[in-house]
């Protein structure tokens, strides 16, 4: 293999920074570009990348972050935006990467974990990666005695506009894991990613709880994909807000809080990605999900 450079931590650097971006959209046609220019880089997503000529042409990632399950605070690394360019790939750079991720971070943290696509799924096990199957929740609203609510509607939240871009920043710092069970703190700059970029036509604001939720309904089919609040939220009082007289079942993006005896936990055997950890961790549920918002 060719003698490629080894850098990190250049969010500063604009000339690495717009290489990285470069990659990821050939790669995975993501466009990171809106995100870290709103500031939403920090010191808790670090790249490690080779260069060649100045170039970035392999990179895998690290998010920081707190884990929450069943009350117990864990220090977690999630390593995310492994990628390659097509023309430099089977050279084992991926491999180097998530090697030299694992020495340095092993230690100092109680578990790392990725998820990974089907293409790859019998790579990271060769780097002691052991896969967990996750599961979904539902909520049928048959029988479910909740109603829309009548005084008023959630207001639509718009990273365009510069007081809601700052309300979404001070959810994302202050807010509280989305569940007891199994949820996630210190991860401001992966939640500012999905508003700026994968959900931000889904981001609405219930003032009257002072709670933002990710959604959006389809076909009578309610989906939540997160709950970001300050303080314990009240299903009871937070659903009505959001369904509407259509909605037969609700999909939740997370571990749920709640105790409805509509709420249906089933295994997912066909995923597009597939969660590994390193070491085996227990997440002390028979039935969870990792919260989406905190995907990389």
């Amino acid at each position: 293999m060719t003698n490629y450079e080894l850098i990190s931590d250049y969010r500063d650097i604009d000339t690495y920074k717009e290489s990285f971006n470069e990659l990821a959209q050939t790669v995975f046609k993501l466009d990171f570009k809106s995100w870290y220019e709103n500031g939403c880089w920090n010191d808790h997503y670090i790249c490690y990348s080779y260069l060649d000529r100045n170039k970035v042409i392999a990179n895998a990632s690290i998010n920081k972050m707190t884990f929450v399950c069943n009350g117990t605070e864990y220090n977690a690394i999630q390593i995310g935006t492994v990628m390659t360019h097509p023309d430099y790939r089977n050279q084992g750079l991926s491999g180097k990467l998530i090697t030299h991720i694992i020495e340095k971070y092993e230690q100092e943290y109680d578990f790392i974990y990725l998820f990974a696509n089907e293409s790859v799924l019998d790579f990271y096990s060769k780097y002691g990666f052991s896969r967990l199957q996750e599961s979904s929740f539902s909520l049928n609203m048959s029988g479910l005695a909740l109603q829309p609510a009548a005084s008023s509607s959630p207001r639509k939240l718009e990273t365009s506009d510069i007081d809601d871009f700052r309300l979404m920043e001070k959810f994302a710092a202050e807010r509280i894991p989305v569940s007891p069970k199994l949820g996630v703190k210190d991860n401001e700059h992966l939640l500012m990613f999905y508003f700026v970029v994968a959900l931000q036509d889904m981001i609405y604001y219930i003032e009257e709880l002072d709670v933002i939720v990710l959604f959006k309904e389809e076909e009578r089919q309610l989906h939540i994909y997160d709950i970001i609040s300050k303080q314990k939220v009240n299903y009871d009082m937070l659903l009505p807000y959001i369904i509407t007289a259509n909605t037969e079942v609700i999909h939740f993006y997370f571990t749920p809080d709640c105790a409805y005896e509509q709420l249906q936990q089933s295994y997912i055997t066909e995923a597009e990605d597939t969660l590994f950890v390193r070491p085996f961790f227990d997440f002390g549920e028979k039935h969870f999900i990792i919260p989406l918002t905190s995907h990389s």
